[in-house]
């Protein structure tokens, strides 16, 4: 497999996922690079979708060890010091309109952020995984269960992110 190849075809796909996953584009681009920097060194071999599907699967992976680091970093802070962590940063827009417009995107797409934090990880992998066009097949190898039960487990991931999406008065 020629690595430029398969580097232009899937980091972009990848740096999408990561960035779904945490909502920071800088942490998104940091974990696609690093499941690539995996690759050059471990350099497993097989077709191009298993490829990327274990590029996948080693960015999800760098993306859960860093927030479980940062969680325990985040306790320790609150513990010692009392204080909580940074507000995120707001925007703006050139009129009342464009800002009022901005506010809603920006909610709308804070809800769903939220929505997809607050799922199990496998429902999460899943749906993200799925959007970059995973085939079911693609989704079973990453995620551990079975081919058979993709759909299935898709179709219930689904409807806990649309339910939990209505509860929180945001339209899917």
């Amino acid at each position: 497999m020629d690595f430029d190849r398969l580097f232009d075809d899937v980091y972009p796909g990848l740096v999408r996922y990561c960035h779904r996953m945490t909502a920071d584009a800088d942490l998104a681009e940091d974990a696609a690079q690093e499941a690539f920097v995996r690759f050059l060194d471990r350099r497993p071999r097989g077709e191009a979708a298993g490829l990327r599907a274990w590029l996948f699967k080693v960015a999800t992976h760098v993306l859960r060890d860093r927030a479980r680091v940062e969680n325990n970093r985040a306790r320790l802070r609150e513990h010692h010091h009392g204080e909580g962590t940074a507000g995120r940063p707001g925007g703006g827009g050139a009129n009342g309109e464009d800002v009022l417009e901005s506010l809603e995107r920006k909610e709308r797409i804070a809800a769903v952020r939220d929505v997809l934090a607050s799922l199990e990880e496998r429902d999460r992998t899943l749906l993200l995984m799925r959007e970059e066009g995973f085939s079911y097949r693609e989704l079973a190898d990453s995620t551990g269960v079975q081919a058979s039960s993709v759909g299935t487990l898709l179709a219930r991931a689904r409807r806990r992110f649309e339910t939990e999406l209505r509860e929180r008065g945001t339209a899917t």
